[in-house]
C-alpha cells in the first residue's frame, strides 16, 4: 500500500489532498476516513489504498501512520512553571474568597483582572 502525508483537508468540504512519498497528489474523500476519523491534519502519515477515480488517483481506506505533534502543545509552558503559576492562582482565589465571605465582591478593576488571570490559565492547561 502506498504512503504519503496529507497535504490539507477541509472537514466542511468533506475532502482533500494527500501528497504520497512518489511526490503524487491523490484526492481523498471524508468516505475513506477510518472509523471514528473525523477529519485529517495536514502532515500526518497515512497508508491508504488508491483506485483511478473520475478526475484522478484517489485514495480508499485510509489508516493514519501517526499524527503530527501539535502546535500548541509544543508551545506550552514546562510543567514545573505552571505549578508555580497555579500556587500563585490559589493564592490569589483564597484571597477572593475571603473577601466574598466577608460579603464583599472585587471592585470591578479587580474583578476583571482575576477573571483574566483564571482564563489565561485554563488556556495554558486546556491546550
Amino acid at each position: 500500500m502506498p504512503t504519503g502525508k496529507v497535504k490539507w483537508f477541509d472537514t466542511e468540504k468533506g475532502f482533500g489532498f494527500l501528497a504520497t512519498d512518489e511526490g503524487d497528489e491523490v484526492f481523498v474523500h471524508a468516505s475513506a476516513l477510518p472509523a471514528g476519523v473525523e477529519a485529517l491534519k495536514a502532515g500526518s502519515r497515512v497508508e491508504f489504498g488508491v483506485a483511478d477515480g473520475k478526475r484522478g488517483p484517489q485514495a480508499l481506506s485510509i489508516r493514519l501512520l501517526d499524527a503530527p505533534a501539535s502546535v500548541v502543545k509544543a508551545a506550552r509552558k514546562p510543567a514545573d512553571d505552571m505549578a508555580v503559576i497555579v500556587e500563585d492562582l490559589i493564592k490569589l482565589l483564597d484571597g477572593v474568597s475571603n473577601s466574598l465571605r466577608r460579603g464583599r465582591y472585587p471592585d470591578d478593576k479587580h474583578a476583571r483582572q482575576i477573571a483574566a488571570v483564571l482564563r489565561a490559565v485554563a488556556e495554558d492547561l486546556d491546550a
